[in-house]
């Protein structure tokens, strides 16, 4: 016995086979897709199109490049500004790890970076302090050994301390 699929109750819409709908639906879909329409490739047209095109060649090709390695210089060199900001007493050997990691196309950066962020413990052990100002070693001149007042004032400390020496009383008062 078969069964018979009874449409009685059906709208006379969908009484039509499901396939033929979905034909249907297809064929009006593709006839969209295939109705002509115009299609603007750009915004611009004529002379204009030919100005943004120039530009837009400048900017790829010579303006982009430029701002890429300054953006990679400056970025290289940040290793080097923070450890001079935190007073690292290695800012000196920071800022070549930062210039070979410019010849080495940034592979040599993030251990600039952890090294400024470091603190240097050995450091501290041997000299007692882990911070070093920056920016007064060019300024700072040792005393002229030739200057006169200098002379007379390094005889006269050299004096204080060989008295300090031969009376060991007077030593502990200046101390207090």
């Amino acid at each position: 016995m078969t069964r018979r699929h009874s449409c009685r109750n059906a709208s006379p819409l969908f009484s039509v086979p499901r396939l033929s709908l979905l034909r249907a639906a297809g064929a009006l879909l593709t006839w969209l897709v295939w109705l002509p329409a115009h299609a603007h490739a750009s915004m611009f047209k004529g002379e204009t199109l030919d100005k943004v095109a120039d530009v837009l060649a400048w900017v790829v090709l010579v303006i982009a490049p430029m701002v890429g390695i300054a953006v990679f210089w400056v970025v290289h060199i940040l290793p080097e500004k923070i450890a001079e900001k935190r007073e690292h007493p290695q800012a000196k050997a920071i800022q070549t790890l930062c210039l070979l990691s410019l010849l080495f196309g940034g592979m040599l950066w993030p251990l600039a970076w952890l090294w400024a962020y470091s603190k240097p413990v050995l450091y501290r052990l041997a000299y007692g302090t882990d911070k070093v100002p920056h920016g007064h070693e060019d300024t700072a001149r040792l005393p002229d050994p030739g200057d006169p007042q200098e002379l007379q004032r390094l005889r006269q400390r050299v004096a204080e301390l060989e008295s300090q020496l031969a009376d060991p009383s007077a030593a502990k008062g200046a101390k207090a």
